[in-house]
């Protein structure tokens, strides 16, 4: 049996899962990266190009891939300090080792080092704390598969 397209025609882009979290391929690079913010729906792609775009600036020598359907960012050799994903109302920006952040990011998860923060339409973005966050997250170590 097929499985139900969320939202993308066949032939027109990656698949949308629930949530209209894009279903991108696993990849290494900016390329796999730039996919996903490209085939986020509506409004939420405006978020992943800024997000991107910040983490740029904060971690210039940032290291980019996709995994389980979402950007990942790290450093090299240090594993991954942050991901987002879309979810139905929201993009969830998570940080693996939010507790360390000052500010602790608001939202938990079952992993008690692990803090997100929501971001829905419509939000006004604090750049100056998410650069913030973005600098010290990348500083801790990080998280490895």
């Amino acid at each position: 049996m097929a499985k139900a397209n969320h939202g993308t025609p066949p032939g027109d882009g990656p698949r949308l899962l629930a949530g209209g979290n894009p279903q991108i391929p696993k990849g290494d690079g900016d390329g796999p990266v730039q996919a996903y913010i490209d085939a986020m729906p509506g409004w939420k792609s405006d978020v992943g190009r800024r997000i991107d775009a910040l983490i740029e600036q904060a971690v210039p020598h940032v290291s980019r891939a996709v995994k389980w359907n979402q950007p990942m960012y790290g450093v090299e050799g240090e594993g991954f300090f942050a991901s987002f994903r879309c979810f139905t109302h929201y993009v969830k920006l998570t940080f693996f080792a939010g507790a360390e952040l000052d500010p602790v990011p608001p939202v938990d998860f079952k992993d008690p080092d692990a803090k997100a923060f929501h971001i829905h339409e419509g939000d006004e973005l604090d750049d100056e704390q998410l650069h913030r966050w973005f600098e010290q997250a990348a500083a801790l170590p990080g998280w490895s598969p």
